[in-house]
C-alpha cells in the first residue's frame, strides 16, 4: 500500500507544473476529477485502519491544487469579462 499513493504524487505535480498554464487551457472536467478524487480519497484513507498518511498527504495536495486550478478558471472566464468591461467604461 505504498506504491500507489506515492506514484499518484506525479498528479499533484503535473497540476502544479500547470499553474504557469494559462487559465484558458485549463479543463472543468479534469480540475472537477482531481478535486474530487482528492476530497474523496483524502476522507477515505482517514476511516481506513491502519491510517495511510501517505495516501491522505496526496490526495490532500490533488484537491488543493485542483481547487486553486478551478479557481484561477472560474476567475478567468466569470470574472475577467466584468473587470473589462468596467474599465473600458
Amino acid at each position: 500500500h505504498f506504491w500507489a499513493p506515492t506514484f499518484k504524487w506525479v498528479i499533484s505535480i503535473a497540476n502544479v507544473a500547470d499553474f504557469s498554464k494559462p487559465p484558458e487551457k485549463i479543463s472543468y472536467p479534469q480540475q472537477i476529477a482531481v478535486t474530487c478524487t482528492g476530497l474523496i480519497w483524502s476522507r477515505y484513507s482517514m476511516v481506513i485502519i491502519p491510517k495511510n498518511w501517505n495516501l491522505f498527504s496526496v490526495n490532500v495536495a490533488m484537491a488543493g491544487t485542483g481547487l486553486y486550478q478551478l479557481t484561477r478558471k472560474i476567475k478567468h472566464d466569470y470574472f475577467s469579462e466584468t473587470e473589462a468591461a468596467v474599465a473600458k467604461e
